[in-house]
């Protein structure tokens, strides 16, 4: 099969896949099965064909070759609210907002993620590459519960309260973000051990909430809230890359990727800030490797992620809400701040045909205990990832290779913000098992 029919086919299966949230907000921990297998690290080092999603320059350092993988990725969320909703009106304006209390789990909990990546030769010099991954998205879906809330009937305060079904109080909720990147590269080394590479970046996204409905009332454009379906969202951006060979032992890595820039969702006009805006956030990671003469390699890599720079991810619920309304440029948002993660990973090259990885990374998770009413949507709570792997050569040009990826419950509890009188917890962990075939220069 030619390698842009398997293109087409694997951009057609992530398109049609299902998206879960993914590990460092909703960043993928690490992109190709050996980096994922050291727990994201290897911006300095040319790994396989998914490197360029790290760092594009690593492709001037590969043979031609095409790797084709799928990650089974199972993440369990879910949330938690005590306390009696209060059900009443300080004025007209001011009623409260209760959930529960109850205790309920996400569904949808296993999500298949394929990748393809391909690398081939242009002149002794340069290549030329293709990488066709996900960033994981959003993924939430409750069923059952209920919400509280005060309706400014009669007296007020304190008014009336009332009870509907549902998280928010308009039946199931949840919300499904997918993100595809499609993206060509093109990599050149420079003097003896160093090379350079861009990589423009095409990426859609796919989106739909339901059970947002209540929201309306505080919404720019309340007919775009929740319940109107799938939506695509279109745009671009570009990652560029160096790495260099300082010596036979130590190599350095940097890579850059700018804000993409997306089509709005017009259908949730009235939800995102900024009419429905939803880019992906700038972020850089600076790495390093050490190669030790036993066969064991250590790489090093720090990640920063701006999340605060997309208004729809960054604005906090809290005063926004009470200042502008959801969908305006200030209106409320996830409030997450940026991330920044350090990433450690370990390959131990047993023999000619074998090497061992493991990994482990960490990164203060950007919810903040004042967001957890919005963020049960979005319950990206984890900060540890433990990884492991092997990659198996099974003949001179052909390899197979296996990553696990184990993220521990985290949580973050904080008071309801629309009803003091409750306080919520929201709490993540996450499984993956990838697995990827490769074939040509291994």
């Amino acid at each position: 099969m030619k390698p842009t029919v398997q293109l087409g086919l694997f951009g057609l299966s992530l398109c049609v896949s299902g998206s879960a949230l993914a590990t460092n907000g909703y960043f993928a921990h690490g992109y190709g099965t050996q980096s994922k297998a050291m727990a994201g690290a290897g911006v300095a080092l040319a790994l396989d064909g998914l490197s360029a999603a790290s760092n594009p320059a690593a492709v001037a350092r590969l043979k031609p070759r095409n790797d084709l993988g799928l990650a089974l990725f199972v993440p369990q969320r879910g949330y938690t609210s005590t306390g009696t909703p209060t059900g009443a009106c300080a004025s007209a304006q001011q009623c409260t907002f209760g959930i529960g209390p109850q205790s309920i789990e996400s569904g949808n909990e296993l999500f298949p993620i394929p990748h393809f990546g391909l690398v081939r030769r242009v002149s002794d010099q340069a290549n030329w590459g293709l990488s066709v991954y996900g960033n994981g998205g959003l993924n939430t879906n409750y069923q059952g519960g209920s919400a509280t809330f005060g309706v400014p009937m009669g007296t007020v305060p304190p008014g009336m309260s009332f009870t509907a079904p549902g998280t928010y109080g308009a039946g199931e909720t949840g919300v499904d973000l997918t993100q595809l990147f499609i993206a060509p590269t093109y990599a050149r080394r420079f003097g003896e051990d160093s090379a350079w590479g861009v990589m423009p970046i095409l990426a859609v996204q796919r989106f739909k909430a339901k059970g947002l409905g209540n929201f309306a009332a505080f919404s720019s454009d309340p007919a775009h809230v929740s319940d109107t379906g799938y939506e695509n969202s279109y745009g671009g951006g570009v990652r560029l890359g160096v790495q260099t060979r300082v010596n036979p032992v130590l190599s350095l890595g940097a890579a850059w990727q700018s804000r993409v820039y997306m089509t709005e969702f017009d259908r949730y006009a009235g939800l995102f800030a900024e009419q429905g805006d939803f880019d992906i956030p700038s972020n850089f990671t600076l790495g390093a490797a050490v190669q030790a003469s036993s066969g064991i390699t250590v790489a090093l890599d720090v990640q920063h992620i701006r999340f605060s720079e997309v208004n729809a991810v960054g604005n906090p619920m809290l005063p926004n809400l009470a200042q502008a309304r959801l969908g305006d440029d200030r209106g409320a948002g996830f409030g997450w701040e940026d991330m920044t993660i350090y990433k450690a990973g370990l390959a131990w090259q047993q023999n000619a045909q074998r090497t061992w990885q493991a990994g482990y990374s960490y990164g203060k998770q950007p919810i903040r205990e004042s967001e957890v009413l919005f963020n049960i949507l979005a319950p990206a709570v984890v900060q540890q990832h433990f990884t492991a792997g092997l990659t198996q050569k099974m003949t001179s040009n052909r390899a197979l290779s296996v990553a696990l990826m184990f993220a521990p419950n985290e949580k973050v509890r904080g008071s309801n913000p629309l009803d003091p009188a409750q306080t919520i917890e929201i709490e993540m962990r996450q499984f993956e098992l990838e697995i990827s075939y490769s074939w040509g220069g291994v």
